[in-house]
């Protein structure tokens, strides 16, 4: 029987899988977004790889793309969308989920982490509902299930796969602040314009924002170990 790991020593663990993925990477001449485009041309829009990468055990999905310069709100080679499935029945949800696997449930977003062209991260975010057609659910139904997301697979890239479970563990409570400020941040939108649909409001995209340091998290790690 396993022994559950106190929350620092998870931290710990994490950040050794994301470094660790990340020097093999390196060392096999690749990196995070090389192995999300599997040598593809890359096509703002679309994603990568074109049908996501769901694991139908843990429920959940992540996929690579890119904004027009011309549509961003801020500046990004390309990012992570990572979301997690739910069943339709569940309660919290605001509109029905993405359609493209329905046999899934609602599709929730959990956080948007924003990569270099080298393929570093460098920013987490959260995004309104239209942005990906989510089932929109409350920041705290999201927190409590946030040790579901893990990608179990080897394909497109076990590597990048690992690297992205771990990274949601390593800024599990960065993700917490994100989401609650992503639910303020429409609390306070739809106060200051009533009568409008603040989850389609185009006008809201990016509900919230942080830039990320990995030599930052693993130095403050390394004080409190």
């Amino acid at each position: 029987m396993s022994v559950p790991l106190r929350k620092n020593e998870r931290l710990v663990s994490a950040a050794y899988e994301v470094m660790e993925c990340m020097r093999v990477l390196h060392k096999s001449g690749s990196n995070l977004v090389a192995e999300a485009l599997q040598k593809n041309e890359f096509i703002e829009w679309e994603h990568y790889p074109p049908d996501d990468v769901y694991d139908p055990e843990s429920r959940a999905q992540y996929y690579f793309h890119a904004h027009p310069v011309s549509e961003v709100r801020f500046s990004d080679y390309g990012h992570f969308h990572t979301f997690l499935r739910f069943d339709e029945e569940a309660g919290g949800s605001r509109g029905s989920g993405n359609p493209q696997d329905p046999n899934s449930g609602g599709i929730c977003h959990i956080v948007g982490i924003s990569m270099t062209r080298e393929g570093l991260p460098e920013r987490l975010f959260t995004v309104n509902r239209w942005v990906t057609g989510e089932s929109w659910r409350p920041a705290a139904e999201i927190t409590e299930t946030l040790d579901r997301f893990e990608i179990d697979l080897s394909s497109p890239s076990w590597p990048l796969n690992r690297w992205l479970s771990a990274m949601v563990v390593l800024y599990r409570a960065e993700i917490t602040v994100l989401l609650k400020e992503r639910d303020e941040r429409i609390a306070s939108w739809e106060a200051a314009h009533p009568g409008t649909d603040v989850l389609e409001d185009r006008a809201l995209e990016i509900t919230s924002a942080l830039e990320i340091s990995l030599d930052r998290k693993i130095k403050a790690l390394q004080a409190t170990a």
